[in-house]
């Protein structure tokens, strides 16, 4: 089992690093961290042996976390500002490809979802936020601005949130009066059209939260742009690994590596991974009571194949098709 000491500069501890690590040891040649964070795995993986290691994110404490992490691992760790979806096409990615590895560890990282004034978190009063790169329309901005069947529909298909129609109405209602700005203020909003509900084992507003996030930041098709983008630059034999923290993520994962999505008319094999795990690997009961953020965790490993990339149908892997969201303009 591979070991490494955590990088004194990380003030958080990433989820299932450790699994992650065994999976894929000996770590060497050029890794990508697509989702560069706090840099808990571009640091562990240039602390591990990788000859490289290519950060990229497009939240500006990220940036400036990079920077201090290029400094760190001088020579070894580079970071890149901006989105992984289609990460093959940044020119730095282009001129170092193939790619030993390739690492998503999504979700919000803990900076974002401890401070207010992002918008991420329902337990924490703060602006109706939400974007990761502090661009482009906000969580308000769409509260505020879409229709009540654009409001259903998104937060039945991000969040799969059964009430999800009469959230939106009284969403609706309520903002006709004024604006919806903050979090707490819209979690009151969602808590009120629930309450009836006694099964909930979680804040009512929760998914509906969810939901937003993934809409302002275009999550899920980043995801499936992004594995797509590891499929076209890994090489034979180079790995895949992914921690996912809901069902939507995870499916679309573990739908990828098995080959979904990809054109079958000659009944052949189109998965171009081999998967490490057939189930995915959770974390054990100690990183759940020193983390009881990693609960939902879920980390799956592949191997890149000699199987030819084909392209994608990114809704046959499981992203929602929500009408109206590309012209959806706020205001």
């Amino acid at each position: 089992m591979l070991k490494i000491d955590e990088p004194e500069s990380l003030d958080h501890k990433p989820v299932l690093l450790q699994s992650f690590l065994d999976a894929v040891a000996p770590v060497h040649g050029t890794w990508l961290d697509c989702t560069f964070g706090a840099g808990g795995y571009s640091l562990a993986l240039c602390a591990a042996g990788a000859t490289k290691v290519f950060g990229i994110d497009c939240d500006p404490e990220a940036c400036r976390r990079g920077h201090v992490a290029e400094k760190t691992f001088n020579n070894i760790f580079h970071f890149i500002h901006g989105r992984f979806g289609q990460f093959d096409e940044i020119p730095e990615i282009g001129q170092i490809a193939p790619l030993q590895g390739v690492v998503f560890d999504l979700g919000v990282s803990s900076m974002q979802f401890d401070t207010a004034e992002r918008g991420f978190s329902l337990r924490r009063d703060g602006p109706l936020d939400m974007r990761m790169c502090r661009t482009g329309w906000s969580a308000a901005d769409l509260i505020n601005g879409a229709s009540e069947s654009l409001l259903s529909e998104i937060f039945s298909k991000l969040g799969e949130e059964h009430a999800a129609r009469r959230i939106a109405r009284r969403i609706v209602q309520h903002r006709s009066a004024g604006r919806i700005e903050s979090t707490f203020e819209l979690a009151a909003i969602v808590a009120k059209a629930v309450t009836h509900n006694r099964s909930r084992r979680f804040h009512p507003a929760t998914r509906v939260f969810q939901s937003l996030r993934m809409a302002v930041n275009d999550e899920l098709m980043q995801l499936a742009q992004g594995l797509s983008a590891a499929e076209r630059t890994l090489c034979k034999g180079g790995f895949l690994a992914v921690v996912s923290f809901h069902s939507l993520e995870d499916r679309i994962v573990k739908r990828f590596m098995r080959g979904d999505g990809r054109d079958n008319s000659a009944r052949q094999n189109v998965s171009a991974f081999e998967q490490v795990n057939r189930r995915p690997v959770g974390p054990s009961r100690e990183e759940i009571s020193s983390n009881p953020r990693s609960r939902s965790a879920r980390l799956r490993v592949a191997v890149r194949s000699s199987f030819q990339t084909r392209s994608v149908d990114y809704e046959q892997l499981g992203v929602p098709c929500i009408m109206g969201m590309e012209n959806w303009q706020c205001g």
